[in-house]
């Protein structure tokens, strides 16, 4: 059961210190949410009646990222994936808390309802993450028992996700930016290898860059391999050796 009793004006302050560390220790998406969703259960959960915590965020162009507190949570997170419904979802499309108070007497989701029933659960809470406007989250707790509306716990959740999506929406920035940086590296090392395949072919054939760029193009089609790496085995056979780097990477 989520712990209830929780002081007016609670504002989780220890959970930025957290995530800050958690950040530094774990920069990878997964491991960060698991670590937080480890946190969020053990900070809510009440002595004897500990819930389980699930995370998911949706990114564009990136794999559902999700993870949870306790291991079998990742079948109930992709059963809702499936059915394309579920608390996490419709919290995450209206923006708002959504309550399970009671599994056994849930009509919306009965396939999901009966899963979560068989991991010992018996109400479940999504709570929103208020994240970047083309990036979706929400937390999600598992009880082992019934859950009331008025719960102070609720409230108690709700307060521990606005004070964590802080630090969930700094951090998916920055690994953003990240994956920006790296894949503009990766495009660069790219541009540098096909330019000089295309002047040794320029300077073995004697013709136009365009003309050697278009016989890098057909044997790259010919031969069924990327451009790069055809361009790569081009400066090998030149240079005798393998590899090439650029000046930025120093």
């Amino acid at each position: 059961m989520l712990k209830a009793g929780v002081p007016e004006g609670e504002d989780f302050a220890d959970v930025a210190l957290h995530l800050q560390e958690s950040f530094l220790q774990n920069p990878e998406v997964e491991a960060f949410l698991k670590d937080l969703a480890a946190y969020a259960a053990s900070r809510l959960g009440s002595s004897g009646h500990e819930c389980s915590c699930d995370i998911t965020v949706l990114r564009p162009k990136k794999p559902v990222a999700s993870a949870g507190s306790h291991p079998g949570l990742a079948p109930i997170t992709q059963l809702e994936s499936r059915h394309g419904d579920g608390p996490g979802l419709l919290a995450m499309r209206t923006a708002e808390t959504v309550l399970v108070a009671d599994l056994r007497r849930e009509r919306r989701w009965p396939e999901y309802a009966k899963a979560v029933q068989g991991h010992g659960f018996l109400s479940v809470l999504s709570v929103p993450a208020a994240l970047d406007v083309d990036v979706r989250g929400v937390v999600t707790f598992y009880c082992p028992q019934p859950l009331a509306a008025d719960n102070d716990g609720v409230f108690a959740a709700e307060a521990f996700v606005r004070q964590a999506s802080k630090g969930l929406k700094l951090a998916l920035r920055m690994l953003k930016l990240e994956e920006i940086r790296d894949g503009m590296s990766a495009a660069m090392q790219t541009r540098t290898v096909i330019d000089l395949a295309t002047g040794a072919i320029m300077a073995q054939n004697r013709c136009s860059q365009a003309a050697a760029f278009k016989l890098l193009k057909d044997a790259s089609n010919t031969r069924n391999m990327k451009l790069r790496e055809v361009a790569a085995s081009v400066v090998e056979s030149v240079a005798g050796a393998a590899g090439t780097f650029t000046y930025f990477d120093e």
